[in-house]
């Protein structure tokens, strides 16, 4: 697993880098659209730009982590050492540690908010993670029985789930030279 770190440390880093971009441009659009509906809900046009973003990352993340697939296909094929088709996940799972501790920092400032460290080390976590996954901010906005989704703790881990899917699958598909998006005949 070390060597695959190393290998891989700087698509690794790139997915992060892909999230906190994409993220900042959610938080943009959150903003730009985030006035209430007047019934104290969420805007449509919030929850629509928040939908869209969190689209437009699993994307990008879909056609880079296509490539890196596409491009390891011979080495997998030959069956050479170090590689596999589950590197589409393991690059997401590493790639996902900076969520996965924010989600169990908010979660221990749920569940032990009455000892004050935890509480406010749950908040800064919420806070930290509302920045860095802030395409997902207008869908967090939303309420379900009153209580907006981002106060939930397990939505935190939930949030996780989309880019391991999406890479897992991309990375697959692309060592199989599977596409989904056809390419562009090229002008000669």
């Amino acid at each position: 697993m070390l060597h695959f770190l190393k290998e891989r440390s700087y698509d690794i880093v790139r997915m992060l880098v892909y999230q906190i971009a994409i993220a900042l441009f959610g938080i943009s659009l959150a903003i730009a659209t985030g006035s209430k509906d007047g019934t104290g809900g969420i805007a449509p046009l919030q929850l629509a730009t928040s939908i869209l973003s969190i689209l437009f990352y699993l994307i990008l993340i879909y056609t880079k982590t296509w490539e890196l697939g596409a491009a390891d296909a011979g080495s997998i094929k030959r069956g050479e050492e170090g590689t596999t088709r589950l590197a589409g996940l393991y690059m997401a799972l590493f790639a996902s540690i900076p969520n996965l501790l924010l989600a169990i920092l908010i979660t221990l400032g749920t569940f032990l908010s009455d000892i004050s460290f935890f509480g406010n080390v749950g908040a800064g976590a919420a806070t930290v993670a509302l920045l860095i996954e802030g395409m997902y901010t207008g869908l967090l906005a939303v309420n379900v029985n009153g209580v907006p989704l981002n106060s939930m703790w397990f939505m935190w881990f939930l949030i996780i789930i989309p880019l391991v899917i999406t890479a897992t699958a991309a990375y697959y598909a692309g060592t199989k030279e599977f596409r989904i998006f056809p390419v562009a005949p090229k002008k000669d």
